[in-house]
């Protein structure tokens, strides 16, 4: 019997009151769905083939004027790259550190709680406080960064202020923001992991480098997909410590799409809606194609229990 059949059959149990009472319930949630959802995505794509005034109301049908935009402006392909390079930067590297201080935690020692707490900790900061810790850090003169090169007996860096070093710095904070909730959900999952068959694999003479490959890898890859999923969603979505400590700069090196965005339609007095509603629909489409393949190619090689 077909999903439709069984699901007409489970109407059909419930009379007309039934459903309109379920209605009801659900339509507190239908309507801050669409007022907060719905709407704002259907406005979204709407201004994007318009351009618009100095107070942001759309003037003149333009088609896909904005969308030639992003691909031929030599600016925003750059920008395009820069988003690229930050995924780069934090998803993997953070889904390694994750994992690797999960594993280093998994012991069931004294006291090992009290280091699983602190170092889930970051997940708990706020991006101010989180950006304003790290500018203290990477502040040229005085920053412990550069006082830590510095007894080391190398130069100083410009960790925000140079080009080749302020996108990869904005990429540790977040990065260490991001850890805490890596390692929850990896512990969690190192955790439903059956003792027993790390026993029966001592046994036999595996060797720690052999239970991780041929045990803890296969049993973690649900895990890791759901963590590469969500972090790759997150990294795309990184506002707040580009706003907060480089403005997208210098140069526009740490510019990403998000914050492209946000610049067209915001900062510096411009109210370029009908651009940054485009760079809007281009950031959902570029997160649907990601997770799409995502889901295409490597759900392939999730290993479910």
């Amino acid at each position: 019997m077909s999903a439709r059949s069984l699901l007409a059959r489970h109407i059909r149990g419930y009379s007309v009151r039934d459903m309109a009472v379920a209605a009801l319930f659900l339509l507190p949630c239908l309507i801050i769905f669409a007022a907060f959802v719905l709407y704002p995505l259907g406005r979204t794509f709407h201004l994007s083939f318009f351009s618009n005034d100095l107070l942001g109301r759309p003037v003149h049908f333009v088609g896909l004027e904005q969308y030639h935009r992003i691909v031929s402006d030599p600016y925003l392909v750059g920008v395009m790259g820069t988003t690229a390079l930050f995924l780069a930067y934090t998803v993997l590297p953070g889904i390694i550190i994750g994992l690797g201080l999960a594993l280093l935690l998994q012991p069931k020692i004294a006291a090992i709680g009290v280091f699983r707490a602190l170092l889930a900790t970051p997940f708990a900061f706020s991006v101010a406080a989180a950006a304003v810790v790290f500018n203290v850090f990477y502040r040229p003169g005085i920053g412990l960064f550069n006082g830590l090169l510095q007894q080391m007996g190398l130069p100083a860096i410009d960790w925000l202020t140079s080009p080749n070093y302020a996108l990869g710095s904005v990429a540790v904070v977040s990065i260490w923001r991001y850890m805490g909730y890596t390692l929850i959900v990896c512990l969690a999952g190192l955790q439903s992991i059956p003792d027993e068959l790390y026993e029966a694999a001592r046994i036999d003479g595996a060797s720690s480098w052999h239970r991780f490959r041929y045990i803890t890898l296969p049993l973690m890859t649900p895990t890791l997909f759901f963590l590469l999923v969500v972090s790759t969603i997150h990294s795309l979505q990184t506002f707040g410590e580009i706003k907060l400590m480089t403005a997208g700069g210098p140069v526009n090196s740490t510019t990403t799409l998000v914050y492209s965005l946000y610049k067209s339609a915001f900062a510096y007095g411009s109210s370029d809606y009908g651009l940054a509603s485009a760079l809007g629909v281009v950031l959902l489409l570029v997160v649907t194609v990601i997770t799409v393949i995502q889901f295409r190619f490597l759900q392939r090689k999730v290993f479910y229990s």
